[in-house]
């Protein structure tokens, strides 16, 4: 009967190895294509293909915790305060980050030249 328990944690394993594979293949890939539909325009004060690296980043970090840092097995409350904190606080850096991003791009493309 152990050995069934044994079994089941590794498929769990691999199948939580392959979402998180198949979501860094898909970042990996935009991250060398990049669509210029998707880099060369402008939304919600970035362009779309980092709104798509946030969002899978986001993802990725939601499945390693609950998965790896066995979140799935604690009980409802506590897991929301550890997940939705993490999310809170990641977006809210995110949000700042573009924020005073896109104020420095203003502020400062008259005298830089942007090479990239």
């Amino acid at each position: 009967m152990a050995h069934d328990t044994n079994a089941s944690h590794t498929a769990l394993i691999l199948k939580v190895f392959a979402f998180l594979s198949l979501v860094t293949i898909v970042e990996v890939a935009f991250g060398i294509v990049k669509p210029a539909s998707l880099h060369l325009t402008s939304f919600l004060g970035t362009s779309p293909l980092n709104w798509i690296f946030l969002i899978l980043t986001l993802v990725k970090a939601y499945g390693i915790t609950w998965y790896f840092m066995h979140m799935k097995e604690e009980k409802k409350w506590l897991r929301r305060s550890v997940v939705w904190t993490s999310i809170f606080l990641i977006s809210y850096l995110m949000i700042l980050l573009l924020i005073e991003g896109s104020y420095l791009h203003e502020v400062l493309a008259p005298y830089v030249k942007w090479d990239y």
